[in-house]
């Protein structure tokens, strides 16, 4: 059996304009579909992935319930391919949008979305 491709990822946020901003403009993912519940409201906005996946972004139900840790059970991170070239560039780009890099790798630039959720850029295995 062959190895199941990704369809597409969730992550669950407390401000969709403010999450959409961030993975849109910030990361600069395409939205491909803007969803809304029964009452008309905006509930779900889905970006564009390379490989034909999507990343969706959902309006949480409770939005101040409690945050999972990083070192909790459970997805750690959403890691997004850059080119090695590309990484003092991406550092630039984050910092001017108010997302510094809290961390790093030889490889991987991390940072945080607005809610949190720990975001990586990689360009494993390319050295920089």
């Amino acid at each position: 059996m062959s190895p199941l491709p990704v369809h597409h990822l969730a992550v669950v946020v407390a401000d969709l304009a403010r999450a959409e901003h961030f993975y849109s403009t910030v990361l600069g993912l395409p939205v491909l579909r803007r969803w809304e519940d029964a009452e008309g409201k905006p509930r779900s906005v889905w970006l564009a992935l390379g490989g034909g996946a999507f990343l969706a972004v959902e309006r949480a139900e409770t939005p101040l319930a409690a945050r999972r840790a990083d070192t909790a059970p459970g997805f750690h991170c959403l890691a997004l391919a850059i080119r090695p070239e590309e990484r003092e560039s991406w550092r630039a780009r984050l910092a001017d949008a108010g997302f510094p890099v809290e961390r790093e790798s030889p490889y991987t630039l991390y940072t945080r979305d607005p809610d949190g959720n720990l975001v990586g850029l990689s360009h494993f295995p390319d050295a920089p």
